[in-house]
């Protein structure tokens, strides 16, 4: 897969819980339902980003959950606009073929806003893998959290 260019498709599984974080405005860009979203250290600590293979993920970022809704921005306006984030103790189902039954409890990473992976490396750690039903696999995102692998 690559960067997501819409809406990621999303289940929930049990309540979500949200938090909302004000987005950097640096550079405009949309982020997509689905995204992770990140404070980069070195540059904007106190507003988010979005996650894209671009992206290179210092092991003091800080992940900070999945994007629940979209949102986009203007370079250079005002750093006031709001994006709600799903955060821990969420579980959020992405259509996946790659993980079965046997990953279960696997740490998940994103490779690129769009693809989950097990590779530690230059990647946004969001949880770990809690179920394969149907098409999704499910991650118990453990977010916010510091992207130590990285």
């Amino acid at each position: 897969m690559a960067d997501l260019t819409a809406d990621a498709q999303l289940r929930l599984l049990g309540e979500a819980c949200t938090e909302k974080w004000p987005l950097d405005t640096n550079a405009g860009f949309t982020v997509y339902k689905g995204q992770p979203l990140m404070l980069v250290v070195g540059t904007d600590e106190n507003h988010a980003v979005p996650f894209v293979t671009a992206l290179v993920v210092d092991p003091l970022d800080i992940c900070l959950g999945i994007a629940a809704e979209q949102k986009t921005v203007v370079a250079g306006a005002p750093e006031t606009t709001l994006i709600e984030v799903y955060v821990w103790p969420s579980i959020i189902g992405f259509k996946s073929a790659v993980y079965t039954d046997v990953d279960l409890g696997k740490p998940i990473y994103m490779s690129d806003s769009g693809t989950l992976s097990s590779t530690i490396g230059d990647n946004a750690n969001i949880g770990t893998l809690f179920k394969v039903q149907d098409g999704y696999a499910f991650v118990a995102l453990d977010t916010p959290k510091l992207c130590t692998g990285a």
